[in-house]
């Protein structure tokens, strides 16, 4: 509370407030990071699932029998011949094909990826809560001091 520009209480609780508002707007960020992630890892396990099955089925010549998404809640049945290749949403309306050894390791990059993104955002979501309980003591204490001495002590 001794740094210049820290004249008045008024003073430091308004730049306490600019640095709690900047912590929750990271919050929100991280959160939402979170959330995306989380959706992510369980699609990339299924997709892992589903390479799995289909090398298995590569062997033999009979053809695989599923129902396909067509649109949400909406399937129709699906023959598939035995392949070794597929196709892989990449985002952005983009989709690649792999062979289905590459599309695994891929996958399995990938799912390694989100796992370690998502615990390192929990470290960060920590250190932010951590933050966020720092600033909101210094503001009471701003506050006691002002109300208890009239004037902020510095």
């Amino acid at each position: 509370m001794k740094q210049p520009g820290n004249d008045t209480a008024d003073a430091v609780l308004r730049k306490l407030d600019e640095q709690y508002q900047k912590y929750k707007y990271m919050e929100l960020n991280l959160a939402q990071k979170k959330q995306r992630l989380k959706s992510q890892i369980p699609q990339i396990k299924q997709t892992l699932e589903i390479l799995r099955h289909m090398q298995k089925k590569k062997e033999t010549t009979d053809p695989m029998e599923t129902h396909f998404l067509l649109a949400d809640n909406v399937y129709c049945k699906a023959s598939v011949p035995p392949t070794d290749k597929v196709c892989l949403w990449l985002g952005a309306n983009v989709m690649l094909e792999y062979d289905i050894d590459e599309a695994q390791s891929l996958l399995e990059k990938n799912l390694a990826t989100a796992s370690r993104n998502l615990d390192s955002l929990e470290e960060d979501l920590d250190f932010l809560r951590d933050q966020f309980t720092t600033t909101e003591v210094k503001q009471k204490c701003v506050w006691w001091s002002v109300k208890r001495v009239g004037k902020l002590r510095i």
